[in-house]
């Protein structure tokens, strides 16, 4: 286990873990904790170990609950000031969501505001039955800019999105599921079980394909004139000429699990 005391990183087997450590303030984020954020990922951008990478909360009582209110006066005091804390938690955001490899939300209790944000910014997000969601903005006044409403819209589409802001009331996970903002909804004591489960057979699989998808599928969410249609063709391509692809078909006929090396 490394990092910061707020912000913990671990990794087992291929998967790795980003873990926002601030249970006492049910993980409210600090500009400092962003900023670990990123550094985390940034190693496990480059960590060809790692296949996957699982984000949570400390505690059991809840992933992410937004901006840490304590650090306002410190951090928020000026128009500046807000600027750049904005900015840093958009690189944040962008850098879940634009990351090379898969990542999982996995949620237990309240995910508030920004952890909305940050769960949405994941490629999967599995919760616990006792999981809840809220975006509490229009009772603050606080306003949210364009690239968090877009990747909120692409997940839940512009319907549910518009109700979870325009009634800022917190969502049970059943709710959550039916809009679609989570894919899976486990019981609480098997949450850790599950989402290792879930992790390591995504890692098992070959990342060639796993990651070209990941990237198709952000292209496919672009306006037509934004696509990048030639790097979409040439990851498929790497996929069909990669010693993975001759491995997936040797261990078919030899009906054995595959062994891939991303290669």
């Amino acid at each position: 286990m490394s990092g910061t005391d707020k912000m913990l990183a671990k990794k087992e087997g291929r998967v790795g873990y980003v873990i926002f450590n601030n249970p006492e303030r049910h993980n409210a984020v600090s500009l400092e904790m962003w900023e670990a954020t990123n550094r985390i990922l940034a190693d496990f951008a480059k960590d060809d170990g790692i296949g996957v990478v699982v984000i949570t909360g400390a505690g059991g009582k809840a992933f992410v609950s937004g901006a840490d209110i304590s650090k306002f006066d410190s951090e928020r005091a000026t128009k500046e000031a807000v600027a750049s804390y904005n900015l840093a938690v958009e690189k944040s955001y962008s850098g879940v969501h634009e990351f090379p490899k898969p990542t999982i939300a996995m949620i237990r209790g309240y995910c508030i505001g920004g952890g909305v944000g940050l769960a949405a910014s994941c490629d999967l997000r599995i919760c616990t039955e006792n999981s809840r969601f809220a975006v509490p903005a229009a009772k603050l006044g606080l306003g949210y800019d364009f690239p968090g409403l877009k990747r909120l819209v692409d997940v839940v589409g512009p319907s549910f999105a518009k109700e979870i802001f325009f009634t800022a009331r917190q969502f049970d996970a059943v709710e959550a599921k039916d809009m679609g903002f989570v894919n899976r909804v486990i019981p609480d004591a098997e949450l850790e079980s599950y989402v290792k489960n879930y992790a390591d057979t995504i890692g098992s699989n070959a990342p060639l394909t796993v990651n070209s998808v990941k990237f198709i599928v952000g292209e496919a969410l672009k306006d037509e004139s934004a696509r990048d249609r030639a790097r979409c063709s040439k990851l498929v391509a790497q996929c069909f000429a990669s010693r993975d692809y001759i491995e997936g078909r040797k261990a078919f006929m030899e009906k054995r699990k595959p062994v891939f090396t991303g290669s």
